[in-house]
């Protein structure tokens, strides 16, 4: 191949990722988009208004098991003698399963219908957030791995929802979605010390109260469980995706950002408490760090596909995500808020670049589909080992300050991964009909 044909080739490929980028508020990923008629599908809806209420409340739970559990974390260990690294295992397990139980999700959907898989793991989730609340330490880290499952199947399952039923506002219905997600990490964090407190200062009644949202979303969302969608079996086989070394640069982003995130909702509260705060106040910096990511998730990727490529993009939402973690951890007391929305702003960003990655780096949404699985089952679970390096090292130091290490080695390596996975280019893949 001579050097007029390659240049020829990148003024096409950028010319195509220029429209996709475009075209990006218009795409979701479906987690049956391998199936030929769901791309097609485009179902007239008698009660809309019910699904997109349905569709938030669900959204709002996908991360109160998460966040609640954050600034409740030293009294927990308090109360039931966990060390360090038994509450990093805590903070890692739902993180864990996040990877491990997503690529359920495609297999369940087919097999019973993505309306029923969602209101049986609503269920699911609602009786793991009951164990851990009121089974000691057995039923702690239990219903811990059965509520991370749970969030890691549905997670999966409603965005091809939305694609499918929304498809002419997918663009407004993936802020809605992200909104929802934001609100209920927010309010978890924020609300479940006075919870406790207004309940006889019991941590379990405090994160067992987040089952009633779940079983009120699960209500909502029953009348969805009667809606036909059609047979769906005609299926895309994507081949390839595991040698492409694109493929694991997006996957390694997805994974290093989220281990940031997880890190942050498993052990912010913690740190806050040591330097100082409240369990009140430290959960109360977690939920307004959390409610500033609304505003970076909707405009990163408007932003990110304006230029040629992310790359540049990739790094200024890591800077700013160090930044704030930095700032949270050594800087001054008096300006912890300052540095609490500066992280918002950068995790906020760093998420939702890594879902348009997804996007921008597949030519098709077979392909978009499968990447998504992998980014999200291979990434997650890399996730996971953040949280627990933080309680490992925790434990080993008896202190916080050494974890600023952890920080930057996962940054260093997001950037790293994030300055491959930006480039305007496409996996190498095949896509065929089975």
């Amino acid at each position: 191949m001579n050097l007029e044909t390659e240049r020829s080739m990148h003024r096409s490929e950028l010319s195509t990722t220029s429209k996709r980028s475009a075209e990006l508020e218009e795409l979701l990923i479906d987690a049956e988009a391998d199936d030929e008629q769901v791309q097609q599908a485009h179902p007239v809806l008698r009660r809309p208004w019910l699904l997109l209420l349905g569709l938030i409340l669900v959204a709002l739970n996908l991360r109160p098991a998460l966040s609640s559990m954050a600034p409740m974390l030293s009294e927990v260990s308090k109360s039931l003698g966990l060390s360090a690294s038994a509450a990093g295992l805590l903070t890692t397990l739902p993180v864990l399963c996040l990877g491990l139980f997503a690529p359920l999700a495609p297999v369940l959907a087919r097999r019973f219908g993505a309306e029923r898989v969602v209101l049986g793991i609503l269920l699911t989730l609602a009786c793991g957030i009951i164990l851990r609340s009121s089974f000691g330490e057995i039923g702690l880290f239990a219903g811990s791995v059965l509520a991370g499952a749970s969030i890691g199947v549905i997670g999966v399952l409603l965005p091809g929802i939305v694609k499918r039923d929304f498809p002419k506002q997918a663009g407004t219905m993936t802020g809605v979605y992200t909104m929802a997600l934001c609100l209920g990490a927010a309010m978890a964090a924020g609300a479940t010390v006075p919870l406790s407190e207004h309940f006889d200062k019991s941590w379990a009644q405090g994160l067992g109260f987040w089952v009633i949202p779940a079983l009120a979303a699960a209500l909502f969302w029953l009348p969805q469980v009667g809606q036909k969608h059609g047979a769906h079996n005609v299926a895309y086989r994507v081949r390839g995706l595991l040698r492409d070394p694109l493929a694991w640069q997006v996957t390694l982003y997805m994974g290093l950002q989220s281990s940031l995130a997880y890190i942050v909702f498993g052990w912010l509260p913690s740190i806050l408490i040591g330097r100082g705060l409240t369990p009140t106040q430290a959960g109360l910096v977690l939920s307004g760090s959390v409610i500033v990511q609304l505003v970076s998730s909707l405009a990163a990727p408007w932003l990110a596909t304006r230029g040629k490529d992310q790359r540049l993009a990739i790094v200024i939402v890591m800077v700013l995500t160090l930044g704030g973690l930095f700032g949270c951890l050594y800087a001054p007391i008096d300006g912890l808020w300052g540095w609490a929305i500066v992280l918002g702003l950068g995790q906020g960003a760093t998420f939702s670049l890594a879902l348009t990655l997804i996007v921008l780096r597949s030519r098709d949404s077979h392909v978009a589909a499968n990447l998504s699985s992998m980014a999200q089952g291979f990434g997650y679970t890399l996730a996971s080992m953040g949280p627990f390096a933080v309680g490992i090292v925790h434990d080993w130091t008896g202190g916080w300050t050494a974890v600023g290490w952890i920080f930057g080695v996962i940054g260093l390596g997001a950037i790293i991964a994030g300055l491959g996975a930006g480039r305007a280019l496409y996996v190498q893949v095949v896509s065929e009909k089975i």
